[in-house]
């Protein structure tokens, strides 16, 4: 089984990211190297999942992409935009879902287009309502957060992340908080609404059973500073299942991973 992967040249990518160095100023005013020449292609419609240690730089990566955080050298694009622009097309999913307790969840999920001013009220709400069919929730819409479980809340901003149709999400351990059962649930959840919408998605994780379950690839960081070790084709069949996670072929994934992490911590 093949463990590392190039891209098709015949394939422009949809995210294009060259030589990426972002480095931080800490509180005593050194400056602090998060990433290191790091090259991330990702093509449209495709499931990326990105895993390494804590402080690698994995959710840096998901800020640079969406244009929070600036990068300090290389380049890239999104699209047809350079990397860094200010854009209303990427969605992003955080670990806690940040529902705003005092709107409805049919306002939490409308949230962004009322950020980004976006006219015709009317056809958004129908797709908002829409989205919370498509996640579970169709029910709730007039309820509040504190009326919900952690895992229905989680849901909610997969549903808020995707109102305004965006080209790309990016997604911060979104499930980290939640207890196992759970956390399967919505795995099961986030792949069927992704086999759906076929949106491209960069997910950031430290499962390891989580990112093989889900991923069309997985990228391997090294420690800090945060370099790619392995980009590894995720080459199983979908919709998978939990049913799934004992076969050889999850297993021998899952072990590809792990010799790549380790034996970077080993050195």
């Amino acid at each position: 089984m093949n463990t590392t992967t190039t891209t098709d040249a015949s394939a422009q990518p949809f995210v294009d990211v060259r030589g990426l160095q972002v480095n931080y100023r800490t509180r005593s005013g050194e400056r602090l190297l998060a990433i290191a020449d790091m090259d991330f292609q990702l093509r449209q419609g495709e499931f990326c999942v990105i895993v390494g240690p804590s402080g690698c730089g994995k959710s840096t990566l998901l800020k640079v992409l969406a244009g929070l955080v600036p990068h300090t050298a290389g380049e890239g694009r999104i699209g047809s935009q350079p990397m860094g622009v200010t854009r209303d097309d990427i969605g992003f999913v955080f670990q806690n879902a940040t529902l705003l307790p005092w709107l409805t969840i049919l306002g939490n999920v409308l949230l962004p287009l009322r950020v980004q001013r976006r006219p015709d009220k009317a056809q958004w709400e129908a797709r908002a309502r829409e989205l919370l069919q498509v996640v579970g929730l169709g029910d709730f819409a007039d309820r509040y957060p504190a009326e919900l479980s952690g895992g229905m809340q989680q849901r909610v901003g997969m549903a808020r992340a995707l109102v305004h149709d965006p080209q790309l999400l990016l997604m911060d351990e979104p499930f980290g908080a939640l207890d196992a059962l759970t956390r399967e649930t919505m795995n099961a959840e986030l792949q069927r609404i992704w086999l759906l919408k076929q949106k491209a998605v960069v997910f950031v994780t430290h499962s390891i059973s989580e990112a093989v379950f889900l991923a069309d690839r997985i990228i391997v960081m090294s420690a800090r500073p945060g370099r790619v070790l392995a980009d590894i084709q995720v080459d199983l069949p979908r919709p998978r299942d939990m049913v799934g996670i004992d076969s050889d072929r999850f297993t021998e994934y899952s072990r590809q991973v792990r010799a790549h992490l380790y034996a970077k911590e080993a050195t």
